[in-house]
């Protein structure tokens, strides 16, 4: 039964929302604790998981198409429109709790990743102001590491 394997593409998806919802975690207290030495694993786990929530995202598409076909929806039917049409109360229910589960899980994944990014900010502004206070030159590089310019080129534009 496709709405076996549906429920299942859902719960691993639902997994993988936990574990990249942990990894930001990982990164904001390396963040906040102000250790960069890790931060690089962090970022590449985030990646990791990333790609295995593309590979099950294509993995549940299939299997919904298949649901949308055996329940009269539109092919490419959202989880939304399966709900409506689900036939029983039971399976209606099933994927509702999916639904909403993922969607909770959704908006504390961009909550997290906002509040990285601000971090990330902060830690560049910091980087640049403290490159800036040096007084070194920091010129343009080319991508072989050479140095393509001397003049002053900045990070930061201190004129301002």
């Amino acid at each position: 039964m496709a709405m076996n394997e549906l429920s299942m593409r859902l719960w691993r998806e639902r997994e993988l929302l936990e574990m990249l919802l942990f990894k930001l975690d990982v990164q904001r207290l390396l963040l906040a604790a102000g250790d960069g030495r890790w931060l690089h694993f962090a970022t590449d786990e985030i990646e990791h998981v990333l790609d295995r929530m593309r590979e099950a995202t294509i993995a549940r598409v299939v299997e919904a198409t298949a649901v949308a076909q055996e329940w009269g929806a539109p092919e490419e039917a959202t989880l939304v429109e399966l709900v409506e049409h689900a036939p029983t109360d039971a399976w209606r229910e099933v994927f509702s709790e999916h639904l909403r589960a993922l969607t909770q899980l959704v908006a504390e994944i961009s909550q997290r990743r906002d509040v990285n990014l601000q971090q990330l900010n902060a830690v560049l502004r910091t980087t640049q102001e403290a490159i800036v206070g040096t007084g070194a030159v920091t010129g343009e590089y080319t991508t072989g590491g050479a140095r393509a310019r001397d003049d002053a080129a900045r990070i930061v534009d201190t004129r301002m």
